[in-house]
C-alpha cells in the first residue's frame, strides 16, 4: 500500500503543479493567441482528468489505510467518515471539488486564463496543508502551511513553464526564442529564491536542524537526493542562460537541455511524493 501510495502521491503532485504552472507562464510566454492554444489546451484537458482520477485513488488509499482493508475504502460510510472527520477529508473535500469545477471548465470553449488559473491555484492550495505541513497547530501550523504553498508555488510554476518552453521550442516559428528564453529567467530569478527559502525553512521547522541526520538514510537520504536534482536543474538553467546569445543557431541543443532540465524536476517531485510518507527525524 506505500509503494501505491507513493506512485499515487507522485502523479498528482506531478499534474498539479504542471496545470498551475502552464497557466502561470502562458501569458508571460505566449501573450496573444497562438497556433500552441489548441495542443495546450488538450494537454490541461488531460492533465486535469489524471489529476482528477489520482486525487480519487489518493483517497481510497487513505480510506484503506485507516480501515485496514481494500474493500473498506469502497464502503460509501467509511468515505464518509474519512471525508467528514479528518482534516485530510476536509481539505480533499474542496481540493477534488476544484479539479472537477477546473475539468468542466477546460472542456468548455469560453475556457480563458483567469479563470483556469483562479482554480488550478486554488487545487494548488489545497495540497500545502496535505502531509508535513499539517504536523504543526495553531499560528506555527498556518506559517508553515503558508510556506509550503509558496513551495509548491514556486516548484509548479517552474516545472509547467518548462513545459510551455519545451513545446514553444518544439514549434518555434514565430516566436522570438531570446525573448522567450529573458522572460523565463527573469521569472525564474524568483522562484529560485522562492524555492531555495522556502525549501530551506521547511527543513528547519520539520526536523528542528539545517540538515536532518543521519545522512545517508531514511528522510535525509530522500531529501538529499531531491536537494541534488534541482542544483542540476539550476546548472542546466545557468548554462542555457549564458548561451543565451546564440539560443536561435542552438535550437537542438537547447531543447534537449530543456527537456533535461524539466524531467529532472519531475524526478524531484518523486523524491518529494515519497518524502511526504517518511517522518522527518526530529533531533
Amino acid at each position: 500500500m506505500t509503494s501505491a501510495m507513493v506512485l499515487c502521491r507522485f502523479l498528482h503532485f506531478t499534474v498539479v503543479l504542471m496545470l498551475f504552472g502552464t497557466w502561470v507562464f502562458r501569458p508571460l510566454l505566449l501573450g496573444r493567441a497562438t497556433a500552441l492554444d489548441q495542443p495546450l489546451a488538450r494537454i490541461g484537458h488531460w492533465l486535469a482528468a489524471v489529476a482528477l482520477a489520482s486525487g480519487i485513488g489518493w483517497l481510497l488509499l487513505v480510506a484503506a489505510s485507516m480501515a485496514g482493508s481494500w474493500d473498506a475504502a469502497f464502503e460509501p460510510s467509511t468515505l464518509r467518515l474519512v471525508l467528514s472527520r479528518t482534516f485530510f477529508g476536509q481539505v480533499w473535500s474542496w481540493h477534488l471539488l476544484f479539479n472537477a469545477l477546473l475539468l468542466v471548465l477546460l472542456l468548455t470553449s469560453l475556457c480563458a486564463n483567469v479563470p483556469r488559473l483562479l482554480l488550478s491555484s486554488l487545487l494548488l492550495a489545497t495540497l500545502a496543508p496535505i502531509g508535513h505541513g499539517a504536523m504543526l497547530d495553531g499560528i506555527e501550523g498556518q506559517l508553515l502551511i503558508l510556506n509550503q504553498l509558496i513551495h509548491l508555488a514556486c516548484v509548479g510554476a517552474w516545472l509547467g513553464g518548462l513545459m510551455l518552453l519545451v513545446m514553444i521550442l518544439r514549434r518555434p516559428a514565430g516566436h522570438s526564442i531570446k525573448a522567450l528564453l529573458r522572460r523565463f529567467s527573469g521569472v525564474g530569478y524568483v522562484l529560485v529564491a522562492g524555492l531555495l527559502i522556502s525549501g530551506l525553512i521547511n527543513i528547519r521547522v520539520l526536523t528542528g536542524a539545517l540538515w536532518p541526520t543521519p545522512l545517508l538514510s531514511g528522510f535525509a537520504l530522500i531529501l538529499l537526493i531531491k536537494v541534488s536534482l534541482v542544483v542540476a536543474m539550476l546548472g542546466l538553467a545557468l548554462f542555457n542562460r549564458l548561451r543565451i546569445n546564440r539560443c536561435e543557431q542552438r535550437l537542438t541543443v537547447l531543447r534537449r537541455s530543456v527537456i533535461a532540465e524539466w524531467l529532472l524536476g519531475i524526478g524531484a517531485v518523486a523524491a518529494v511524493s515519497l518524502l511526504g510518507t517518511l517522518p522527518p527525524m526530529i533531533v
